[in-house]
């Protein structure tokens, strides 16, 4: 635990301008990211008294090693630096929003020749207009089923598309009138495009103006005696006001306007949105955090409409409506109004709800962010106590200073001696971060050296950590043998970031027992490292290992701490049996031109593709395996004599069926 007096700034340093700074930890990981029209006044208030800080921001200084800002010219820049560096960083004490559920939209592909409407999760896309979020998908089927008599847009995969432009036949909702068939055809895409438009303009909210229009058509019609065209447009028109009878009216001035509400408590908040268009509810959506600071109500806000709008890029596809209404403002009100206009390229009110159908509103939407939270301390209760638990416990068999928040398990894999592969998973807080898992390809040895091979992993990924500390110290240490994924031994990044491999754990657990214990511990200490403690968990029995004990620690089956050490030992041994079968396979299936020196597969299936068969490419001329891009005339030569050596084994009679084996 860190002193925070031992890396605060002297008060002269600091500017007395806006800026957004940034906390590290020991290991050179941004751990908070904030923001202060003030730096000199906002970074004073982390160094003062400790014991008078809320317990989270106690928690941060105390692990954090250093503080560096940067000064911007606005209030504004601050805001956009700081989310930036927040979607960069990911840093774990900032309020981070996850979503309490997977929300599907309506989804229109504008950027595509014929635009599609279909049902659409996941992170938005350039060039596609998005309604929603909908709480259920069905209710966005029932909307569009309804919606499709009026406007016949095409909804079928590009697979069925393609499909019925082979065949020259459209598919059955082209039969029935419920897409206007653009692939046979029947409308040109500049009309189907119109019709995709309309389409999104009434799904925006903007169904008066349209539902007037088909009356006028409608009317015409009956005066000219098109009974027929006159019923259909009746029939449209009664589809769409189905339709938007399926969002119930709660303003009654065609409000465009999200509402946002805020539940919280001393470790979680819970927030709720309500999107309103055309005066409708037309999505709904909520998060849930855990409170890593000491935040208000509107500190909340604030990263919730951040977080809500920080993908707009503003004109027609952009989801920032006209007003947000919301229980607090935030601080820096102004920037984070004209940060709002920018992304929706007109203004943005944002304010209070005070009384009327707003109020009334807002508190539904508070009612739904309260019971939210409920919901979600009821469901993560039972999970998160278990976890806590079983690091308590295995805190206490291990005799651990603290509970091991980060855990790296290794297992070696092979088979009878051939492929040896290495596996390292990482599991934090109980839960696997499988980003961090790393393999490693043993090469070099064969045979069933498990205990070699352990020493050789350790060693190789614990270098990384060991050159780190060298680095802060001014000692050089050799560079260390590349893994599997990774490349060179420097701890930075690009970016000048340490990487995420020279994090130390608090805890290695190896699959083995005395032995592999012995060898992890050994190649620790080749390499000065003696602050991570080592433990082994052994199938036969499920013993544990500790360095230097002739016994075991035995813990109770029904022990949490057991069961979650073989969560972690069965990740690495699947992790690692996943890696070998992988090189095994990729054995297995060499073929005559794996056997040419500098040809990676790239290559060798540019040639195939060329000649399109090995019996053709053999009979090719040097020249002529030029023309394949990528392939020089030192290369063409490597390949021709290759193939030149294999050919009286290719051309061995199989003697069972009498045929030439190519």
């Amino acid at each position: 635990m860190a002193d925070p007096s031992t890396y605060r700034p002297k008060p002269g340093e600091i500017p007395e301008t806006p800026g957004v700074y940034k906390f590290r930890d020991e290991h050179g990981r941004v751990i908070y990211v904030g923001k202060a029209k003030n730096l000199r006044q906002r970074l004073g208030s982390y160094f003062q008294d400790v014991a008078g800080l809320h317990r989270r921001t106690r928690s941060m200084v105390t692990t954090a090693a250093s503080v560096e800002w940067t000064v911007v010219s606005t209030e504004v820049e601050a805001l956009q630096l700081e989310y930036s560096w927040i979607k960069e960083f990911d840093p774990r004490f900032n309020v981070k929003y996850r979503d309490d559920k997977s929300y599907p939209s309506l989804a229109v592909t504008m950027n595509e020749e014929f635009p599609r409407v279909q049902v659409m999760r996941g992170p938005r896309r350039k060039g596609v207009r998005y309604f929603g979020p909908y709480a259920h998908a069905w209710a966005i089927r029932d909307t569009v089923d309804l919606m499709l008599r009026a406007f016949p847009v095409r909804t079928c995969s590009a697979g069925v598309f393609k499909r019925s432009q082979q065949i020259g036949r459209p598919c059955l909702l082209g039969y029935i009138g419920k897409c206007s068939a653009p692939c046979v055809g029947r409308i040109s895409p500049e009309d189907h495009r119109e019709l995709a438009e309309d389409f999104c303009e009434f799904m925006a909210g903007r169904t008066g103006e349209y539902l007037r229009r088909l009356e006028a058509e409608m009317q015409q019609a009956a005066e000219e005696l098109e009974y027929e065209k006159a019923a259909r447009l009746r029939d449209d028109i009664g589809a769409l006001r189905r339709a938007m009878e399926k969002n119930a009216v709660v303003l009654t001035d065609d409000t465009d306007a999200d509402l946002l509400a805020v539940a919280e408590d001393e470790l979680e908040a819970a927030v709720q949105i309500f999107h309103v268009r055309g005066g409708r509810v037309r999505g709904q959506r909520g998060w849930v955090t855990d409170t890593m600071e000491d935040v208000t109500t509107a500190d909340l806000v604030e990263h919730a409409l951040r977080q809500l709008y920080g993908e707009e890029t503003g004109g027609p596809d952009s989801a920032v409506p006209k007003e947000v209404l919301v229980p607090a403002i935030p601080e820096m009100a102004e920037p984070l109004r004209d940060w709002l206009a920018a992304h929706r390229g007109a203004r943005v009110e944002l304010r209070v709800p005070q009384r009327g159908d707003k109020k009334a509103l807002m508190e539904t939407v508070q009612r739904n962010a309260d019971q939210a939270l409920v919901l979600h301390k009821t469901k993560r209760a039972s999970d998160l106590t278990t976890r806590s638990r079983a690091l308590e416990e295995i805190t206490q068999a291990l005799e651990l200073e603290s509970a091991p928040l980060r855990i790296e398990c290794y297992d070696i894999s092979h088979l009878q001696g051939d492929d040896v592969v290495g596996s390292m998973v990482v599991f934090e807080d109980g839960l696997a971060r499988k980003s961090e898992y790393r393999r490693f390809e043993i090469k070099g040895f064969t045979g069933q050296d498990d205990v070699r091979a352990m020493h050789e992993v350790i060693s190789r990924r614990f270098k990384r950590y060991a050159a780190e500390r060298a680095h802060a110290s001014g000692r050089e240490l050799p560079e260390p043998a590349g893994e599997s994924g990774e490349s060179g031994a420097a701890p930075l990044d690009e970016a000048g970031r340490p990487r995420r491999f020279a994090y130390p754990p608090q805890l290695i657990v190896v699959d083995g027992g005395q032995p592999q214990v012995a060898a992890a511990v050994r190649a620790l200490a080749e390499l000065g490292i003696g602050d991570v403690a080592v433990c082994g968990l052994a199938k036969r029995l499920e013993e544990v290992w500790l360095p230097g004990e002739d016994d075991p620690v035995v813990l109770p089956r029904s022990s949490e701490g057991l069961y979650l050490l073989q969560r972690i030992r069965d990740e690495a041994h699947r992790f690692a049996l996943a890696y070998q079968r992988k090189k095994r396979a990729k054995s297995l299936t060499a073929g005559p031109l794996d056997d040419v020196p500098g040809l990676g597969e790239t290559r060798r299936k540019a040639l195939l593709k060329h000649f399109g068969s090995l019996k053709r490419l053999r009979a090719a001329t040097i020249d002529e395996i030029c023309e394949v891009p990528g392939i020089g005339r030192k290369t063409a030569e490597a390949v021709a004599a290759t193939l030149q050596q294999q050919e009286p084994a290719a051309a061995a009679v199989n003697t069972a069926t009498g045929e030439i084996m190519d």
